[in-house]
C-alpha cells in the first residue's frame, strides 16, 4: 500500500514538473507565418522610400514573410484590384480609393485604418528663381506646371482642388502637364521638363534638385491622408493583418515621422 501511494506521489510530481516546462511553450504568441510567405501591398507612389525603409525592421521580427511592393497612383492601383489583380493589402494616397474598394465589397472589414498624413507644396528646380507664390504660376516665363492626372492621382486632385480655390485653374490650364503618378510630376521638375510642380512634402524632402516655394493651405483641399486595407483575396489574411498593424506601431511611426510625413 505504501509503495502504490509513492508511484502515485512521484507520478504526480513528474507531471507537475512537465506541465511547468511545457505550458509556456503552449502559450507563447503564435507564430504569424511557418514557411515563406509572400504578401504583395500595392502602395500610393508617394510611399515608395518610407515602406522599402520600414521592410527590413519588420522582416527583422518575421523573416518568414517576404514583403513585395506594387507602386503606382492610387487610382490605377484601384483599378487593377478591381479588375481582380492579385495583392493583400492597398494603401492609397486619399480616401476615395478604398471608398471605392469598400463599396465593391472587396476589403476585410475593420482592417481599414489611416497609417500617416501629408502636405502638398509647390516645387520648382533648385536653380530657378522668380516663382514666390502660387499666383506666379500665371507669369508667361512660366510655360509647363506638372501636376498627377486628377481622375486617377490624388496628388493631381488636392492640387486641381488648390488652384481652383485661388481662381487659377482657368488661367493657368493650357500650361499645365499631367503625370501618372506623383513621382513623374517630382521628376519632370528635377530635370526641367516642368518650370513648376505640386507635390507632397515628403516628395520633395528626397530631392535636392527642387526647392519648396510655398505649402498649400490645407483648407483649400481636401485632407492629405493614407488610409489601408487587407483586401478579402489575399490568401495570407493573418499576415496581413500582422503587417498592417506594423505599420501603426512606433517603430514605424517614427520612420514615417523622419521620411517627413505626418502622424495621424
Amino acid at each position: 500500500m505504501k509503495r502504490r501511494w509513492l508511484m502515485i506521489s512521484i507520478v504526480t510530481a513528474l507531471t507537475t514538473v512537465l506541465i511547468t516546462i511545457g505550458l509556456p511553450r503552449l502559450i507563447s504568441a503564435p507564430v504569424v507565418a511557418q514557411s515563406n510567405t509572400n504578401l504583395l501591398v500595392s502602395a500610393a507612389a508617394s510611399l515608395q522610400d518610407v515602406l522599402k525603409e520600414i521592410q527590413p525592421l519588420y522582416q527583422q521580427n518575421q523573416p518568414n514573410i517576404n514583403i513585395n511592393y506594387n507602386f503606382g497612383s492610387s487610382g490605377a492601383l484601384q483599378q487593377q484590384i478591381e479588375q481582380g489583380a492579385p495583392a493583400d493589402i492597398f494603401i492609397s494616397a486619399a480616401k476615395k480609393q478604398v471608398d471605392a474598394l469598400e463599396q465593391k465589397n472587396l476589403l476585410i472589414p475593420g482592417t481599414r485604418t489611416i497609417i500617416a498624413k501629408n502636405r502638398l507644396v509647390l516645387v520648382v528646380p533648385a536653380n530657378s528663381s522668380g516663382v514666390t507664390s502660387f499666383y506666379n504660376l500665371k507669369d508667361a516665363k512660366v510655360k509647363k506646371i506638372a501636376i498627377g492626372e486628377p481622375r486617377s492621382v490624388p496628388a493631381g486632385q488636392y492640387a486641381q482642388q488648390v488652384l481652383e480655390k485661388l481662381k487659377l485653374w482657368t488661367q493657368i490650364n493650357s500650361k499645365l502637364v499631367y503625370a501618372n503618378n506623383v513621382r513623374q510630376v517630382l521628376a519632370s521638375v528635377e530635370t526641367g521638363n516642368a518650370d513648376a510642380g505640386l507635390v507632397y512634402t515628403t516628395d520633395a524632402k528626397i530631392s535636392k534638385n527642387v526647392k519648396v516655394v510655398v505649402a498649400a493651405d490645407e483648407k483649400y483641399h481636401s485632407a492629405i491622408i493614407y488610409p489601408l486595407a487587407v483586401l478579402k483575396r489575399s490568401k495570407n489574411v493573418d499576415a496581413a493583418k500582422n503587417f498592417s498593424q506594423f505599420l501603426s506601431s512606433d517603430q514605424a511611426k517614427a520612420i514615417f515621422k523622419k521620411n517627413g510625413f505626418i502622424l495621424p
